[in-house]
Parts: structure tokens; C-alpha cells; sequence
């Protein structure tokens, strides 16, 4: 059996391009897999942000409730202590 040399490179070429296509997909799944995993991480991040905005949205909202409750104790107290000072 006689070694064509023809034939070997053909071999080799051949073999050479199966394993550079095996790579180009390989490294194609991965890129692909890598861009799902950021866009997943973004929509998360987005959630997040929302969540925070809602959060500190209630946060204002409790914060000016408790001013309003305290002007209103302030005012009761001042009207308690101008009574007190009338009494005496």
C-alpha cells in the first residue's frame, strides 16, 4: 500500500476543517449561552431597580406620613402647654 501524498494532505485539510468547524460551533454555543446569561442578568437588574424605585417610593411616602404625625403632636402640645399656662 502506497502513500499517495496527494491524498494525505487531502486527509489532513480535510481533518484540519472538521476540527475548525467543531470549533467555530462550539465557540457559536458558547457566545450564544453567554448572551442569554447577560440578558437574564440585565431583566434581573431591571427587576431590582423597579423593586428599589418601589421601595423607596413607600419609604417617602411613610416619611412624609410621620412628619404630618409629628406636626400634629407638635401643635397638640404647644395648644396643652398655652392651657397649662393660662390655668396657672
Amino acid at each position: 500500500m502506497a502513500d499517495d501524498p496527494a491524498g494525505v494532505w487531502a486527509a489532513g485539510l480535510g481533518t484540519a476543517g472538521f476540527f475548525a468547524v467543531l470549533i467555530v460551533i462550539i465557540w457559536q454555543i458558547a457566545a450564544t449561552w453567554r448572551a442569554r446569561m447577560l440578558a437574564s442578568r440585565e431583566q434581573q437588574y431591571k427587576q431590582l431597580a423597579e423593586k428599589y424605585a418601589q421601595l423607596l417610593e413607600d419609604n417617602v411616602e411613610l416619611h412624609r406620613k410621620s412628619i404630618e404625625e409629628l406636626t400634629q403632636a407638635r401643635r397638640s402640645i404647644a395648644s396643652m402647654e398655652k392651657m397649662m399656662r393660662e390655668i396657672e
